[in-house]
Formats: structure tokens, sequence, C-alpha cells
């Protein structure tokens, strides 16, 4: 007779590859788009115009660093790169508090504007329309890296807000080693991607715990040590089905976000 502990497992086993095979497929599409854009664009190009296309190469949200399964990214549809970055409004040599009221606990990030304008300026824009105000954080990792990810307001990984922004702020976290791979320590707030140079949109994610990314996710804020915690404690909740990479067992919602000047 099978326990109910190892049918439980069973269950978290199977969840989690129903969620590789979507996202397999969802990495298949994506290279299908991505295959008919550039068909598209070499057209353009031998006509002699000048065209920007942008399509989301997998992952859904995890924008990948070391392996496609397990590092922060997001996967915009195709439809969602046709508005444009919103006009520089803040001071670049201003600071910022990137504050979010959720049903976990308040989470401050601090932010320099000076180290990464276009990000800061981008979540004020985003904040003051009230983008983020009832979003849930879709992702939590538990294995490998240690991250909770945020920001879509389709809450599947596959949402953004219709345009992307630059990297800024890469060699911040110094050199990558061997792997290829630089430390996030924990209470670092980065922006997730495509996987792609200058993919951002919305979707950023809170390391709990040091991971080792590749350094080619901007790090823009951080978090103090009252909203580390309160983040470290959904990652001890772990992922619903018991699985390492999925929605947090203890479900996170940013009810309000707000982005005032220090």
């Amino acid at each position: 007779m099978v326990s109910s502990d190892q049918r439980r497992r069973q269950l978290a086993r199977e969840k989690f590859e129903r969620q590789q095979q979507r996202r397999e497929q969802a990495r298949k599409k994506a290279k299908q788009r991505n295959a008919i854009i550039a068909a598209a664009l070499a057209v353009v190009v031998a006509a002699g115009g000048a065209v920007y296309a942008g399509a989301a190469l997998s992952d859904g949200d995890k924008n990948d660093s070391a392996s496609s399964d397990a590092s922060p990214s997001a996967t915009p549809s195709p439809s969602e790169s046709s508005s444009p970055e919103p006009a520089m409004s803040i001071d670049k040599k201003a600071k910022y508090t990137f504050a979010l009221k959720t049903n976990e606990g308040d989470i401050a990030i601090a932010m320099d504007a000076a180290k990464t304008p276009r990000t800061v300026n981008s979540f004020k824009s985003l904040a003051d329309k009230g983008y983020f105000n009832g979003t849930k954080c879709h992702r939590l990792t538990t294995q490998g890296i240690f991250v909770l990810q945020c920001g879509d307001p389709k809450g599947d990984g596959t949402g953004g807000p219709g345009y992307t922004i630059p990297d800024e702020n890469l060699t911040a976290l110094g050199k990558a080693g061997a792997d290829g791979t630089v430390t996030y320590p924990a209470g670092t707030v980065a922006m997730a991607n495509t996987g792609q140079p200058n993919s951002g949109g919305s979707q950023f994610f809170l390391v709990y715990k040091d991971s080792k990314l590749p350094p080619t996710y901007t790090p823009f804020g951080t978090m103090d040590e009252k909203s580390l915690k309160a983040v470290q404690a959904v990652g001890k909740a772990g992922v619903e089905g018991g699985a390492s990479d999925g929605a947090p067992k203890k479900a996170v919602s940013i009810e309000k976000a707000t982005v005032p000047k220090v």
C-alpha cells in the first residue's frame, strides 16, 4: 500500500514534470516565433528598411541563468513589445524606495537612480499608474537559486508592460567566475528577463538566500532586514505541491506599490 507521504511525493513529482513539459512547449513556441521574426526582419533589411523586433525567448519566468529551469526570467507574449519606454522623469542623482505593501508584510527596496536610472524610472512610472497593485508573486525557487519572482500582472510569467528597458549595473556584483556566474547576495532585488540582453520589463526577483547566477540580471535594489525576513518566511514555506520551482505555497499578493523619493 502506498503511504500518504509517498503519494504526496508522487503527486509533487508529477506536477513538476507537467511544469517542465509546459516550459519545454513554451520554449519550442518561442523558437518558432523567433524564426518567423528573423525571417521577416531579413526581408525588411533586404528592402533597405530598419526594424526593431522583440520576442521573448522562453523559460517563462526564469530568465535563465544557469539552467533554463532554474533562473529568473520573463516571457512576455509577442504582442507585448509595442509601447514606448516611459520618458525620463526621475532625479537621476536621487535615491528612491520601491515600497511594496503585501499580504505577507511590507517590503522596502532601496534603489539608487544614479546606478540604474532607466530601471528606477520605469518602476516609478509603473507604480504611479497602479500597475503592480493587486498582482501576485507567481514564482518561488527553493533549489539551485533562491528567489521569489513578482511583477507580472498576468500572474503566470508571461506578462509585461509592453516595452523593454536596457540592462544596467551588470558589473556591480563583480566579475563572473570560471562557471560564468556571480553571487547575488541575499537581499538583492534584480530584473528578470527573457534570456536576451536588454529584455527586462516589469518582472523582478527578490533573492532571499545567496544565489549564483550569470551577471545578466540588472541588480537595481536591496531589501532591508525586515523585508528580507518576510521573503525568507515565504521561501521556508516552500512551493505548492512540494516541488522546488513553482507557485509559492504561502501566496504573496502585492496590495499596493509606490516609489517615493528618499
